[in-house]
């Protein structure tokens, strides 16, 4: 079995409760608070700033001019979105562009976003795209999910359509690609360093969501 085939299939108890959360439930039906999402929009955004980083790094290691223009592909991608996706979401919210400048990462965002560039600064470049395969491959499964059971009209419609198309579902299978081949020249100590990677950061795709539903910031 492919690697990304194995570990996709040991966390399919973690991808459950992503999908049972209830900022997602409520986000399909509808009815998700505009506070959440706005808290979300904000998070994801300085996020994606990160993430963006992450995946030029990731073209910057990669071995093959292929892999390299999958990469710079993916951050071109984050920024996208960052700049259409959310700014229709921005004006909805009355979220300016000051406000998220001036906002703070939280923990659930500063941990996710760290720990990619922890990935990206001081480990193998196996490892670290398996730690950004989740972003990709999470959201298409949540997009793919919710969409037929969405009701209709829907605040958050364009949201789950972004994530649901087959372009962005094309990006995610591309990525899954160079993981795998990746792993099928890595040893067994790098691909379980790959394996960890993939938990950890679909552990924090929970967190991130569960954290914008409860506008969670930090305790102290």
């Amino acid at each position: 079995m492919r690697f990304c085939d194995a570990i996709w299939d040991e966390m399919q108890p973690v991808r459950q409760q992503i999908l049972d959360l209830p900022f997602l439930t409520e986000l399909a039906a509808g009815t998700l608070p505009g506070e959440s999402f706005r808290h979300y929009i904000m998070q994801d955004s300085l996020y994606l700033a990160e993430y963006a980083r992450v995946l030029a790094l990731a073209a910057a290691r990669a071995p093959t001019a292929a892999a390299r223009l999958e990469w710079s592909d993916g951050a071109k991608v984050a920024v996208m979105v960052e700049e259409s996706l959310h700014r229709s979401y921005f004006d909805m919210f009355g979220v300016d562009a000051a406000m998220v400048a001036s906002s703070e990462p939280t923990p659930a965002c500063l941990g996710y976003s760290s720990y990619l560039g922890h990935l990206a600064a001081t480990r193998s470049y196996a490892e670290l795209v398996a730690g950004i395969l989740p972003c990709f491959w999470v959201y298409w499964e949540v997009g793919c999910t919710i969409k037929p059971r969405a009701v209709s009209p829907n605040p958050y419609a364009a949201w789950i359509e972004t994530y649901a198309t087959a372009e962005f579902g094309g990006a995610t299978e591309r990525a899954r690609a160079l993981v795998d081949e990746a792993a099928a020249t890595a040893t067994a100590e790098t691909r379980e360093a790959m394996a960890r990677a993939f938990r950890t950061a679909t552990r924090y795709e929970w967190m991130f969501w569960d954290s914008a539903y409860n506008r969670s910031g930090w305790p102290v």
